[in-house]
C-alpha cells in the first residue's frame, strides 16, 4: 500500500488502530515501527505478515508472552564504541539492560522450543552475550557509579580513601567535642569544601583555629576552614582521588572497546528483539479484540462473519456479515439514518487494511477477505456516520475490476 494513499487509510481508521498497537508494544522503537505500518501489497506478503502474528498467538496461549522491557535503541553508543569512543556509564548501563532484555526474550523462547513457529529465524538473531551483559553490571553500579569490583586497582584506591578519610574525620570529631575549639564554631559539624574536610568557624574567630579558608557563607558570618591537623589527610585523599579518576577512565575504556567488538551482534540482536515485540503486540491485541485469523485471497471475495468494528465499546457494537465478490461484484446497503450503513462500510475496508498489516480481525473464524492493491475511501463527514459512504475494493492483479460499494 503506497504512502499517498494515507488519505484513505485515516478514513477508514486505520491509524487509530496502530496507535492501539503501538499501546501494546514495550519499548519505543516498537511502538513507531507499529504507527509507521502499512498494509502490505501482494497475497505472499500478507499472508506472512498474518502468519507470524498467528504463531505469537499460539505461542501466548500457551507459554504467555515474553517481556521486552528494558530493550533501548544502543545502536549509536555501540557503533562510536567500535570506532574507538569512549562510552559513559549511562551508555554502559543501558547496554547491559538492552543484553539481559535480549537474554531474557532468547531463554523465553527456548522454554517454548516444543512448539516450531515460523519466528525461529528471528529468535535466532537475538544471540544473547552472558559474558559482556556480567562485565557491564560487574563495572556499572547506576549511572553516576563504577563498582569497587571494577578492578583490583581502583578497590585497593577506595580502600585508601576510605582510611584516609577516617583518620581525617577522626581528627575533626575530636577537635569539634572539644571545648577548647568548640565556642569557636558556627556549629559542631565536619563537612566538605571540594572535597577537602572541613569545620564551620564563626567569622570573628577566623584566629583561633588555624588552617586554611576553602569557603564563605553566603551572609559571611560562617567560614569553612580546613584545620592543618587534616591537611595532610586532605592531600592523601585529592591525590587518590585523581588516581581513582584515571582507573575508571581505564577500565571504561577497556570496557568500551569489548562492547564495540560485539557491535554488530548486538545491534542485530536488538532489531529483532524490537521486531518481534511488534509481532507479538499484533497477537496481544488480537486477544483483546477477540479476534481470530482470517482466510486470505487476492481475488477480491470478502465474507465476514459476525464482524465486529474495533473501535466501537464491546457492549454496543452491532456484528455484521457482509459476503461481498464471489456471486455478485456490487452492493448496496440502504436504511435510514444512524442505521450502521457507514461502520458496515468501514469494517469492510479496515478488515481488508488490518489483514494486509498481518493483524487479526474481529470477525468469527473462517471469515475471509481479500488483498488488494488499493482500498479508497471517500466520505462526505468523516465524523459522521449519517453521511454517505462510497468505497472502492480493486483486488491485486486486477487493476480494470472494480468492486463498489455506497451506502
Amino acid at each position: 500500500m503506497r504512502l499517498e494513499n494515507n488519505h484513505h487509510l485515516k478514513a477508514l481508521e486505520l491509524p487509530k488502530i496502530l496507535a492501539l498497537l503501538a499501546e501494546q508494544t514495550d519499548c519505543d522503537d516498537a511502538a513507531q515501527m507499529a504507527m509507521e505500518l502499512r498494509p502490505a501489497g501482494t497475497l505472499e506478503e500478507a499472508s506472512a505478515l498474518l502468519e507470524e502474528t498467528w504463531d505469537a498467538y499460539r505461542m501466548i496461549a500457551q507459554f504467555g508472552a515474553p517481556s521486552f522491557r528494558e530493550l533501548y535503541n544502543v545502536t549509536n553508543a555501540v557503533r562510536r564504541a567500535e570506532a574507538g569512543g569512549l562510552l559513559n556509564l549511562t551508555e554502559l548501563l543501558r547496554i547491559g539492560e538492552t543484553l539481559r532484555a535480549l537474554r531474557g526474550i532468547y531463554d523465553w523462547r527456548q522454554k517454548s522450543a516444543g512448539l516450531k513457529t515460523v519466528l525461529e529465524w528471528r529468535f535466532s538473531n537475538l544471540m544473547p552475550n552472558k559474558y559482556l551483559e556480567d562485565r557491564i553490571f560487574n563495572v556499572v553500579i547506576s549511572e553516576e557509579e563504577v563498582s569497587d569490583n571494577a578492578s583490583p586497582e581502583l578497590a585497593s584506591i577506595r580502600r585508601k580513601m576510605r582510611a584516609a578519610g577516617a583518620r581525617a574525620r577522626e581528627k575533626l570529631d575530636h577537635m569539634i567535642h572539644s571545648p577548647t575549639y568548640q565556642k569557636y564554631l558556627q556549629e559542631p559539624i565536619i563537612t566538605q569544601r571540594e572535597s577537602r574536610y572541613v569545620v564551620p568557624v564563626k567569622a570573628e574567630c577566623r584566629g583561633n583555629v588555624p588552617g586554611l579558608v576553602h569557603d564563605t557563607s553566603g551572609s559571611g558570618a560562617t567560614i569553612f576552614v580546613e584545620p592543618m591537623a587534616v591537611v595532610e589527610a586532605n592531600n592523601e585523599i585529592r591525590v587518590l582521588e585523581s588516581r581513582e579518576r584515571a582507573e575508571i577512565e581505564r577500565i571504561l575504556g577497556e570496557l568500551s572497546a569489548e562492547v564495540g567488538s560485539f557491535a554488530s551482534t548486538i545491534v542485530t540482536g536488538y532489531n529483532s528483539a524490537v521486531e518481534i515485540n511488534m509481532i507479538f503486540a499484533k497477537a496481544n491485541l488480537g486477544y483483546q479484540m477477540k479476534a481470530t485469523k482470517p482466510v486470505l485471497n487476492d481475488r477480491g471475495m470478502i465474507n465476514l462473519k459476525k464482524a465486529r468494528h474495533p473501535l466501537i465499546a464491546a457492549n454496543k457494537v452491532v456484528p455484521t456479515d457482509i459476503r461481498l465478490g464471489e456471486d455478485f461484484d456490487t452492493l448496496v446497503i440502504t436504511g435510514p439514518n444512524t442505521g450502521g450503513k457507514t461502520v458496515s462500510l468501514k469494517t469492510v475496508g479496515l478488515f481488508c487494511l488490518m489483514a494486509m498489516c498481518g493483524l487479526l480481525i474481529p470477525a468469527a473464524e473462517q471469515s475471509e477477505v481479500s488483498v488488494f492493491s488499493r482500498v479508497l475511501a471517500d466520505i462526505g463527514d468523516e465524523q459522521s456516520i449519517e453521511q454517505k459512504s462510497f468505497y472502492v475494493f480493486r483486488p491485486y492483479g486486477e487493476s480494470d475490476r472494480n468492486f463498489e460499494a455506497g451506502g
